[in-house]
């Protein structure tokens, strides 16, 4: 199912990273007391009674011929075609500025629903600020703190009201979804069209659940694959994906509908920090990722070339470490074969439920083997452990105190279950919980 999508927009510095970090729970915006900081979007994932949401934070929007300001207020316009309902964040304590009148503007134009907030209402007092925002046409005017978070449940409650209902996507379990993802003019659209043209066996083009996502169905040899297609999408004539911000965005829509992610780098250009930013997403949502070196022909090698770039991969996506690498080229077709044994194999894998009484010989012959160290004059004691659920492979280990379950010892553990069950190229998830007496 394809989240709903709430951008917060507004002139700068209102408060839009702050509230934004609020929402999201963590500090994942840059916060600074600076007029333009945020010069790029920001994406998360956020829940609000029990409505999964993605949310992105704009870079602020001001007529203005100061640096930056005409790349922030395209991003910012990118940002509310995408999104499904508009978060408009003013400042209270300044009153309508001539910036939130063109916001508004704009706001108008796009047709979307929109929810005004009133940024800096601290206090009761201060709510008597809230009258002049009526003039601004968007409705009531919802009195929050970004700082002290007042006021931030009576906003959501608006938001919420608004998203679309959200039909759930039917699937076939025999079929694999996979999705190309990269910064653009990696060769997503080419291998697309290399793996399609080369199988010639599409068995149609059916609408997919996002807004003007086609995906292409095809079978090769008695396995079903769909390709959700969201790289070169075309809206209203004008090509979006060389827009480098709002690619990821499409990339966050194909990641969640996918049980694969096919990350695609250029070997031409190596890897940027673009690279990892978008893998990330991958990883966090739990999907099966293999990672794919594009244009390999136009590489000049040796006997070295590959285990050299290989390790550079390696080096940069450390926490990508369970993922295959394949090196092909969309150009010439080569090693293109090499992609769909990997695939078939990361989806097995992330479906993969093992027995509990395997799984359990396992850990405890680990944790015979190396014992977790001592902490405070307390030893961590595992009773058992259970997988609870698949894509990804996601297991709770029942001990006596979850405080005593550090990082490397869960680091140690996922190892011996990687090297007993191999998961290549999928994530898996290991929490601690204590055993009820």
């Amino acid at each position: 199912m394809t989240k709903p999508v709430l951008a917060i927009v507004g002139r700068p510095n209102v408060g839009k990273s702050t509230i934004f970090n609020r929402i999201a729970g963590d500090r994942i915006s840059i916060v600074e007391d600076m007029p333009g900081v945020t010069r790029d979007r920001i994406y998360s994932s956020a829940e609000w009674l029990n409505t999964e949401f993605n949310l992105i934070d704009t870079g602020g929007i001001e007529i203005s011929d100061a640096p930056f300001m005409s790349q922030m207020k395209e991003q910012a316009e990118l940002a509310i075609e995408e999104a499904d309902v508009i978060l408009f964040l003013v400042d209270g304590m300044n009153g309508i500025t001539a910036a939130d009148e063109e916001v508004a503007k704009m706001l108008f134009r796009s047709k979307k629903p929109v929810v005004l907030g009133v940024n800096k209402i601290d206090n009761p007092e201060r709510k008597e600020l809230l009258y002049e925002f009526y003039s601004l046409g968007m409705g009531e005017p919802i009195g929050v703190s970004g700082t002290h978070g007042i006021g931030l449940g009576d906003l959501l409650d608006q938001v919420v009201s608004h998203f679309p209902e959200t039909a759930e996507e039917i699937k076939d379990e025999d079929t694999i979804y996979f999705s190309l993802i990269g910064r653009p003019n990696v060769g997503k659209s080419s291998l697309v069209n290399a793996i399609l043209g080369k199988e010639r066996v599409i068995v149609s083009n059916i609408a997919g659940t996002t807004r003007d996502a086609i995906d292409s169905s095809f079978e090769r040899e008695d396995q079903k694959y769909v390709i959700i297609d969201t790289a070169g999408m075309r809206k209203r004539g004008k090509v979006y994906e060389t827009t480098e911000k709002y690619s990821v965005m499409r990339a966050m829509k194909a990641i969640e509908r996918s049980d694969v992610v096919l990350m695609v780098i250029d070997a031409e250009e190596g890897i940027i920090e673009q690279d990892k930013k978008v893998a990330g997403f991958a990883h966090e949502a739990g999907k099966a990722v293999v990672i794919v070196v594009n244009k390999w022909d136009a590489i000049e090698k040796d006997d070295k070339t590959m285990q050299k770039f290989e390790q550079k991969i390696r080096d940069h996506f450390l926490y990508l470490s369970y993922a295959p690498i394949v090196f092909v080229s969309a150009k010439t077709k080569q090693r293109l074969h090499q992609l769909f044994p990997v695939i078939n194999q990361v989806a097995e894998n992330h479906a993969l439920r093992v027995q509990t009484n395997i799984l359990n010989e396992v850990i405890m012959d680990a944790v015979a083997m190396n014992p977790a160290p001592m902490d405070n004059g307390k030893r961590l004691k595992i009773n058992y452990a259970t997988q609870v659920a698949s894509k990804p492979p996601t297991f709770v280990i029942f001990v006596n105190d979850p405080e005593l379950f550090h990082f490397s010892y869960k680091r140690f553990l996922e190892n011996r279950i990687r090297e007993t069950f191999g998961f290549v190229g999928t994530p898996i998830k290991i929490f601690a919980r204590k055993k009820n007496d």
